[in-house]
């Protein structure tokens, strides 16, 4: 009989037309390729074999177009009830309690089927499971079941006449809904797999669970206390359970009442077999079955907040284990606990004042009026200066020194260093008393001093906490004083001298208002801008400090190093004499005198400085002008070439013999075009006839000689790139006097010229061509050989082609 077909309406068979127009048998395409047959409300008649067929539209016949399975309809035999005494009933528990749910399940089919129950809850809109026996025999757990079945709270058991039994213990919030036994029939086919045949479902019962009710209150209100008094509450709770059950305490502190529990501080708690948690000043005990005592001993300020406490049920399991079933928190308890007001004053007073500078200062600060001090109650102090100015500027004080709650000594930045050296001391002679000692005071101590007494309270965790600070009135520190007058006056022992001879000059000092002065004496001159050794102008030559000891300053001439003498002729008369003067010491000198004073522990203190008036000196001579330039025939050279470059020294006015003149000759270079770098020094010929050379980091290299007595020649032989740039030369002529002394004549430095390094284009890529040339050759022979060896021996396998038949396809006509 023909049933339905996808392509022709009129396919269906009368005795199925009906069922087709109601949509009891249909045809569901579940993919291209593949058509499901839906039989709903299958009938004892509908059992027998059913094929499925497709036209073929190949040009070939390959593989079937048709196949056949066997339909076999099983009579319903599945009974699904509840027990008589358990029928749609309804069941009212605590949270905490144990229930049983029974649910018969029985099947009178003919075949070998089995049956799959699962146990449901409804307390929404959907059902979800709690507990499966399946039709394989194994036990599945719902989602969210996990955990309670294997720690056995929900069990699944079977009993007599197919009953099923399922069984909660510590019901929960949760479990409160709707129950059902859903009870499925499966069979299994002939490729072993298993098929549901059909599926019952049965209500059961309508299970409310009541939460357990919990109070906690505490039975104090807001309380006050002062410090170190004690803190006692106590949390009482109230439950409608009965049974077995015991309670867990936890009390907690906030320092604010909107704070939330993450936030506050867990003082103690109480488990639920009783176990305390440790703590030294805090103890919880249990007066009875719904009451429980936290008591706070030595309270301080810090203890101040709101206290609450927190309690929970537990119930045990069948286990052995313990559940909590409800939780609640009471309302907070603010506490306020007041410091105890210390009351005492701070009394300064100078023991030492100091009369002149130097002078010892010591001053003490003393606690008066105070009360009884127990214990737990330290006292520090801070020492504080602030300077006396002339003006009206707003004047901060500067912390000398403070002790922390340990006595520990912090010191100030501005004496930290006096204080480590001993020149100030502070020190507690006293439970109350600290003294403050300046060992030798300066005009910059002087100022208003005062201290701060701190009270310190000990806290139950051992740490101290400051509680009140006094002031003290100040004390001033000053002594009347005079400003210091220093007075340095610059003689020349000889009106007139000529180059070679000896230039001396005195330094006479005088002095007011400093106490046994010593003094220290500085000679400087002042050249003239023309001398290129010193630009800056001033030079210092030589020294002597307050200890008479002589130091040679900026005096860099080292065939003179003893022609500078400075020597203490009188306590406030020094002499300077310079030997051998030559015409490049010409300027202006002077003499630098600081004063000193004695000051604390053996140490010198400046006080004052003076600058005598100059004294000059200047040679009057016509002698003759040199004049210096720079020559090369060739400022354009190429690379490994040679170059020279010759320093040229001319004379003007009185002609001199080449034995009466000498020089000391230097070659610079400036590495750029616009002189705007540093110039580096490549050689020098002193006049004695040596050649220094500077290190060079190429492979360039260089030598200068003398050609003549007036001519100077560098040469650079190999040259590189970075050979170019300007080049000068720096001459200092020496002339030697009637008397036979050598004169240094200023420094003369001649224009500079560029020279220019070139690079060979054909030399640099000769050789590179060449050998490219070369290896191209001998790569192009070689892969000639290499393609005709392997052209004339490697074998070759012929490929025969397989014959394709081709074959015009049907037309669909002949189909």
């Amino acid at each position: 009989m023909r049933i339905v077909s996808t392509w022709d309406s009129t396919f269906t068979s009368e005795e199925y037309q009906k069922r087709v127009g109601r949509g009891d048998i249909k045809l569901r395409r579940s993919s291209n390729d593949a058509v499901e047959l839906v039989i709903r409300d299958i009938q004892p008649t509908d059992e027998g074999k059913y094929k499925c067929s497709t036209p073929s539209t190949d040009a070939t016949v390959q593989g079937n177009y048709d196949a056949e399975v066997q339909v076999k309809v099983i009579s319903d035999g599945l009974v699904v009830s509840g027990t008589k005494a358990h029928s749609s009933t309804s069941l009212k528990l605590s949270e905490g309690d144990s229930f049983n749910l029974h649910c018969s399940a029985i099947t009178t089919s003919p075949e070998h089927t089995h049956l799959h129950v699962t146990w449901q809850i409804k307390s929404g809109a959907t059902w979800r499971d709690i507990l499966s026996l399946t039709h394989e025999g194994k036990f599945q757990p719902g989602s969210g079941y996990e955990e309670r079945y294997r720690n056995g709270d929900i069990r699944l058991d079977t009993g007599a006449n197919d009953t099923y039994q399922l069984s909660v213990s510590q019901a929960l919030p949760m479990d409160g809904g709707v129950y059902r036994c859903l009870v499925s029939e499966w069979v299994r086919g002939a490729d072993s797999s298993w098929q549901k045949i059909q599926e019952k479902s049965v209500e059961i019962a309508s299970v409310a669970i009541q939460q357990t009710a919990l109070d906690v209150l505490i039975s104090t209100r807001n309380v006050s206390v002062t410090e170190r008094d004690s803190l006692d509450f106590t949390c009482n709770i109230t439950t409608d359970r009965s049974g077995i059950f015991q309670a867990e305490v936890m009390w907690y502190f906030t320092a604010s009442p909107d704070g939330t529990l993450s936030d506050a501080q867990v003082l103690l708690s109480m488990d639920h077999d009783s176990v305390v948690s440790d703590s030294t000043l805090i103890s919880l005990s249990r007066v009875d079955r719904n009451s429980y005592r936290l008591l706070v001993r030595d309270v301080d300020v810090e203890d101040s907040g709101y206290y609450f406490c927190q309690a929970a049920v537990w119930v045990p399991l069948h286990n052995g284990s313990w559940h909590r079933v409800v939780e609640r928190m009471s309302a907070p308890v603010n506490v306020v606990v007041t410091a105890l007001d210390l009351d005492y004053d701070v009394f300064l007073n100078a023991s030492k004042t100091p009369k002149f500078s130097d002078d010892p200062t010591e001053l003490e600060c003393r606690i008066t009026n105070a009360q009884d001090s127990e214990a737990n109650i330290r006292f520090t102090v801070s020492w504080y200066y602030r300077p006396r100015l002339r003006s009206d500027d707003v004047v901060t004080e500067e912390l000398l020194a403070m002790m922390d709650a340990d006595w520990t000594l912090l010191l100030g930045d501005g004496s930290r260093k006096r204080t480590l050296n001993g020149e100030i001391i502070f020190s507690k002679k006293a439970v109350d008393t600290f003294s403050l000692r300046i060992q030798w005071t300066s005009e910059s101590d002087r100022g208003d001093y005062f201290c701060v007494i701190s009270a310190w309270s000990r806290h139950r965790n051992n740490s101290w906490v400051k509680s009140k600070d006094v002031t003290s009135a100040p004390v001033s520190i000053f002594w009347a004083t005079q400003d210091y007058m220093l007075t340095v006056e610059a003689v020349r022992l000889k009106p007139f001298f000529v180059a070679g001879h000896t230039f001396e000059m005195t330094c006479k000092v005088s002095s007011k208002n400093i106490k046994t002065p010593r003094y220290s004496v500085l000679i400087t001159a002042e050249k003239p801008l023309t001398d290129q050794s010193n630009p800056n102008g001033t030079t210092r030559i030589i020294s002597l400090n307050q200890d008479s000891v002589v130091r040679l300053e900026d005096w860099t001439d080292q065939t003179r190093v003893d022609g500078v003498v400075l020597e203490k002729v009188q306590e406030n008369e020094f002499r300077y004499r310079m030997y051998q003067t030559q015409i490049s010491d010409a300027g202006l000198y002077r003499c630098v005198v600081t004063a000193w004073s004695p000051g604390g522990g053996g140490m010198w203190r400046e006080a004052v400085n003076g600058l005598s008036n100059p004294i000059q000196i200047d040679f009057q001579t016509s002698g003759p002008v040199f004049n210096v330039s720079v020559h090369s025939d060739n400022q354009m050279i190429y690379q490994g070439e040679l170059a020279d470059l010759l320093c040229i020294v001319t004379t003007e006015g009185i002609a001199l013999e080449p034995d009466d003149m000498s020089f000391d000759v230097f070659w610079f270079a400036v590495r750029s075009f616009a002189l705007d770098r540093a110039p580096v020094l490549l050689a020098s010929l002193d006049r004695r006839g040596i050649v220094t050379q500077s290190r060079r980091n190429g492979s360039s290299d260089l030598s200068l000689e003398r050609i003549s007595p007036l001519e100077f020649r560098l040469r650079v032989y190999g040259c590189e790139d970075h050979d170019f740039g300007n080049h000068y030369c720096v001459v200092t002529p020496w002339v030697r006097s009637a008397t036979g002394v050598w004169q240094r004549e200023p420094d003369i430095k001649a224009k500079p010229i560029f020279l220019s390094v070139k690079m060979d284009v054909l030399n640099a890529f000769k050789y590179p061509l060449l050998i490219g040339i070369g290896l191209a050759t001998v790569i192009g022979l070689l892969s000639c050989l290499i393609g005709y060896c392997t052209s004339r021996w490697c074998c070759k396998k012929e490929v025969q082609e397989t014959r394709r038949e081709r074959r015009r396809l049907m037309s669909m006509e002949m189909d």
